[in-house]
């Protein structure tokens, strides 16, 4: 399903196989929360800005419209009008992020509904029932993110509860697979690796995961609190003991600067709600860094918000047409702004897999790494 074709230093260029389509790695996978991108996109926007892989969260989707009636809808793609590759995540961050409102145990978590306070108890079972209605190319392990810092001992039990839960994901994702009425019986379980900042818990849990034969593994727990070179030294330390014939995932991340950095030191996959929440406050991507549209200096702007852009907005609408609608609170300006980021996204991702195909990876990033990080 893998194939790894080329590789520079640690970064690598390579191709995951799904039964909706093949997906050109290293790939930012759009974040299409509740079946729809926040700011007004739809899946037509997605193929128009060039995005590959979307990507839905289970535990959002159970909770509104029902993981069963997308089912009975005839699954996620058909429902939202997506035909290319999808991922859905487990639900395990928004247990994360119920902190207050959860209670963790062997067989699962319960915790309430944060749109209508109804009592909700999610396992490795209940997750890869949710995710198989869902019908997602690759369903992720059901797991904790622990929060940085957390004591050792507690990330420490985590971690093994993790892997139990890993094993019991493997088996439920296998039975509903191999249902009659599955609907999408090739969907592929990828497990998730945990362990805070500790190398040694990451080493042990990526190793005992590793066991279980995965099409695909995630570095999971990162950007929730840890500095920057923290997660690098973390994703090195785990990057070693990543089988190499399968993708690697770094959930939730992140900045250009940081993907870039992040393909330096072997991985694969990302995603992030950086680029659509950044737009829609005003916060764009440029190739000479970050501009804020919310400054006056765009008042009179006749310039697109980057010359030479290719996306439907900068081949249209002016900074100060953009700023405008921003000020006056306009959904359009959403929309429009979004489109932008993600559209920068999708073709950074463009710009690094033709630089591996080349060989010329590390100037890449000598030349934009620290750049596309500075705020203009």
């Amino acid at each position: 399903m893998f194939h790894l074709l080329k590789t520079e230093n640690h970064a690598r260029r390579g191709a995951y196989t799904t039964p909706h389509g093949t997906v050109q790695t290293p790939v930012f996978m759009n974040v299409g929360t509740q079946a729809a991108i926040k700011g007004g996109l739809s899946a037509w926007d997605l193929e128009q800005i060039g995005c590959q892989v979307e990507l839905s969260n289970t535990y959002h989707l159970h909770v509104r419209p029902g993981d069963r009636l997308i089912r009975d809808m005839g699954g996620l793609h058909k429902f939202m009008t997506w035909s290319g590759p999808m991922l859905t995540d487990s639900g395990g961050f928004q247990v994360f992020s119920l902190a207050q409102l959860r209670r963790i145990r062997e067989e699962g978590v319960s915790f309430h509904s944060h749109v209508d306070g109804a009592k909700i108890f999610m396992g490795p079972e209940e997750s890869m029932r949710i995710q198989s209605n869902l019908g997602s190319d690759i369903a992720m392990a059901f797991d904790e993110c622990v929060k940085i810092p957390s004591p050792y001992e507690y990330v420490k039990a985590s971690c093994q509860r993790t892997t139990r839960w890993l094993a019991r994901c493997k088996a439920a994702l296998k039975a509903c697979n191999e249902e009659s009425d599955a609907v999408n019986p090739g969907q592929d379980l990828w497990g998730i690796n945990q362990g805070a900042v500790f190398h040694d818990l990451r080493i042990a849990h990526m190793k005992a995961i590793a066991e279980l034969d995965l099409p695909g593994y995630a570095i999971g727990g990162l950007a929730v609190g840890e500095t920057h070179q923290e997660m690098y030294d973390t994703i090195e330390t785990v990057e070693e003991y990543m089988p190499k014939d399968k993708p690697r995932y770094l959930m939730g991340v992140g900045t250009p600067s940081n993907i870039i950095e992040s393909v330096a030191r072997g991985v694969d996959f990302f995603d992030c709600v950086m680029p659509s929440r950044n737009g829609r406050h005003g916060h764009l991507n440029t190739w000479r860094g970050v501009i804020n549209l919310n400054n006056k200096k765009y008042e009179r702007d006749p310039d697109p918000i980057e010359p030479g852009c290719g996306c439907p907005t900068c081949r249209r609408y002016s900074r100060s047409y953009l700023r405008h609608l921003l000020k006056a609170q306009e959904p359009l300006a959403l929309r429009l702004l979004v489109l932008h980021n993600l559209w920068f996204y999708n073709h950074l991702m463009e710009r690094i897999r033709e630089a591996l195909d080349e060989g010329r990876f590390e100037a890449f990033r000598r030349e934009y790494s620290e750049t596309l990080a500075r705020r203009i």
